[in-house]
Parts: C-alpha cells; structure tokens; sequence
C-alpha cells in the first residue's frame, strides 16, 4: 500500500468534501479567551460575505473517504474504484491551525465516510473538535456532521465543542432509501436529529436558569437532501423539509441536485437534475421559513411539480387572483408577504415607512421592489392594477356569452310558447267539467 502525504491527502479528501452542502452557517459567536487563536463573530460562514465585504470560508474536509456503506447515488460508496484517503485527526487539527495561522479560513467543516462503525468514526470527529478547543484552545468555526446511529453521548460530546451538527437525511423518501441507500433508514436518521434538538433545548432552557450552563451546539444543526436522483415530486421535497424543520427546528436544509457519473448504475437517472430547480426549492424553502407559506400552498395534489419558469411566490398568485390586489398601505404585514416582487426586506421598509405618508410606485422602485411582479397585484398612492386580458379570459367570457345566449334564447321560445299552452290547459278543463273525466 503506497504511503500518501498530507498534501496529497489534502488534494482528495477535499475534492471529496465538494458534494456536501450543507456547510454554510450563521449564529454562532465565540469569543477568543487569550489563551489560543481564533474567534467566531456570527456572520454566514463558507464562501459567504461579511457586512465589510471580506469573503470568508471554511477549511472543508472528510476525515476519510472509505466507506462500509454502499448508497447507490454517492461516489465514495464501498464499491466505488475511486482514490481512498485517510487522515489522522492530529493531521486535521494541524491543517487547521496551518491554514486558520494563514488567514485562509474562518472555521472548519468535517465530516467522514462511515469507518468500521457509527460509533467509531463519530469517536475520531469528536477528537477533532476537543482537540481544537481544549488543547489548542481554538475559538473559530467547527461544523461537525453527526453520523446517524452513533451512541447519543458521542452526540452529546460533538455538541459541546461544534458549533452546528449535521446529519443528513439524503433522500425525500424512505421509498427512496431503500432503492439507493437501503443501509440508511429515515427514522434512525430523524432518531439522530431529535436527540440533537431535545438535548440543545434542554440545555438552552437550563441556561435561562444558570448562564454557567455550557452551549451546545449553538448554530443549531442542518441537513442535506439530494434530489433528482429519484422520481420523488417536488411536493414531496418540500412536505418533507416542513416536516424536518418543525419537528427538530432545523437551521437549514440543503437541497443537492444528483450529477451523474460515469458507469454510475443503472437505477440511477443518465442527466442531472437542472439547477433552476435547485433554484426553485430553495425559494420554496424560503416561502415556508420567512414568508408564511403552508408546504401545501406552493404546489398542488393535480401539479406536484414546481414551475421552473417562474418562482414559486408568482406562480401562487396567478393561482389565487382572487386574494389580489393588495394595498400596501393598509394591508397587514402577511399580506404584503405574499406580493410577488416584494421581498422579506421590503415588507419591513413598507411597514415603517406607510407610518409617515402613503407609498407610491416611486416610493417602492427607491424600495428595489420588482415592480414589473408587483404592479399588477398591489394598490398604492398613485396606482391602481390594471386587469390583463388573456386568452383565458376571452375564453371563459365567450362561454359565458354563449351561455346567455342559449338560456335567452330558451326563455324566449318557452314565453312564446306560454299561451298556446295556457290555453291549452283552460280547454282540457273546461271539457273536464263537462263531461266528469279527468
């Protein structure tokens, strides 16, 4: 077996860390105590943009990329011929003291193919992050992915020096874990999950007790879900992500569109799936978490699939005209919402601004509203929304005209018709009273 070097580690446990999305993070703030290197200060963390500008990102690793599991859609499972690497955690504790010293990174993200066992490979990440943060005395970002099925004091431990945990759910379905992944069950992931949030809620209520209650995992934790690689419907996707964040109150979840690759299965789809839909779940997402959308409410049972040509929010109001036009300067706050062309930012300019003077269509372009969405379902000072004729409306309208016509044209024959027929009937009585039959 040839002998790799940390450098060459790094090129392949990198690279192989790529397909992992659910890095990106906010919300956690930790101090540097003097001793070590390092601070937190709470911004977005991994390729993200602090408010000055600075571009900030996280040293983004596997601690290996062997794997007992053999799930269809990954390319480090067990059956996969792809180069195998393994570091040490001391190699991953030096890399990122190395790298953080440099000022190439804010943080680190580690996760782990499974080795030997759950418990085993949650053990060697556990090392990772107590090393750092009682030996080195590290104050930066540690994501640190939970591996579901491991032993919930390892969970517990993880929590103490990550700042957010992981674990991702993979697929929309256990239908779909069964066909790609049938190693991984849905309720043994969740089972994870669950842990993490009943522990970090049982501690964040103790500390509004005892503030020398220790945080756990004060980024809260994420998940990732590929999609794509399955027939499971947006509907689905997106039922099953309300679901995870309402019932673990999850940051965040990930959507990865599946990318083929070469002598990939058969069981697998031969395109990937399109990033405009990548792009339409996560502004599903975002309806669900920040703009009042029910998961029932941006698609439909007869049109499961999300429409790629427009966002999720317009798409509902062509749905729902009857909800329209709003006024945006008497409408409450969850009306305004769901405007499309007026984002989450806006709303609260909206309401703090109407306090003073009404808006107008000038008001609102200062605003970076997307009046070219917005104008045709709002009301304001200086606007009022004009109806588009569409096809569907001649339509409908020449139906509606043809049914007048016919039911004017039954009433017109039957009113002519009404005196022959009355006296019609004056005749049969009258020989009725004559003759004594009926």
């Amino acid at each position: 077996m040839v002998s790799l070097t940390v450098q060459q580690k790094l090129e392949i446990l990198a690279d192989a860390a790529k397909y992992d999305a659910s890095c990106a993070s906010s919300g956690a703030k930790r101090a540097g105590n003097g001793k070590g290197i390092g601070h937190s200060d709470g911004n977005g963390i991994c390729h993200s943009y602090t408010p000055d500008g600075r571009c900030i990102s996280l040293l983004k690793l596997l601690l290996t990329n062997y794997c007992t599991y053999d799930c269809v859609f990954c390319v480090n499972r067990v059956s996969s011929d792809i180069r195998r690497a393994r570091f040490t955690p001391e190699e991953i504790v030096s890399l990122t003291l190395d790298f953080y010293k440099r000022n190439y990174i804010e943080g680190l993200f580690l996760s782990s193919g499974i080795i030997q066992s759950p418990d085993y490979t949650m053990e060697q990440l556990v090392q990772v992050a107590k090393t750092l943060r009682t030996v080195h005395y590290f104050g930066g970002y540690i994501h640190i992915k939970a591996i579901p099925g491991c032993a919930e004091r390892l969970l517990e431990e993880a929590g103490t020096y990550a700042d957010r945990l992981s674990a991702n759910i993979e697929l929309p379905t256990q239908a779909d874990l069964v066909q790609l992944a049938p190693e991984k069950k849905s309720h043994v992931i969740e089972g994870t999950m669950g842990h993490i949030h009943d522990h970090k809620a049982g501690l964040d209520e103790e500390r509004s007790r005892f503030r020398s209650t220790p945080k756990f995992a004060p980024a809260g934790q994420s998940t990732q879900m590929v999609i794509g690689a399955t027939p499971s419907t947006d509907r689905q996707i997106i039922q099953r992500a309300n679901h995870l964040y309402t019932s673990y109150k999850l940051r965040r979840v990930y959507y990865t569109g599946f990318s083929p690759y070469p002598e990939a299965d058969t069981r697998l789809p031969l395109q990937a799936s399109p990033m405009v839909r990548e792009h339409r779940l996560y502004q599903a997402d975002w309806l669900m978490r920040y703009y009042g959308f029910a998961a029932d409410e941006i698609t439909t049972e007869d049109k499961p699939e999300l429409d790629l040509s427009i966002d999720p929010k317009l798409a509902w109001a062509r749905r729902h005209p009857e909800f329209f036009p709003v006024d945006i300067n008497a409408a409450a706050r969850e009306a305004l919402l769901r405007v499309p062309g007026i984002g989450y930012g806006s709303v609260d300019r909206i309401l703090r601004i109407r306090k003073y003077h009404k808006l107008s269509i000038e008001d609102l372009r200062k605003l970076h509203v997307r009046l070219k969405d917005a104008e045709h379902y709002i009301i304001a000072a200086d606007h009022l929304p004009i109806h588009e004729v569409t096809i569907f409306d001649v339509a409908q309208k020449a139906i509606e005209s043809e049914v007048r016509a016919a039911a004017s044209e039954s009433i017109s024959k039957v009113e002519a018709a009404l005196p022959a027929m009355q006296m019609q009937l004056f005749t049969q009585a009258a020989n009725s009273a004559v003759s004594g039959v009926l």
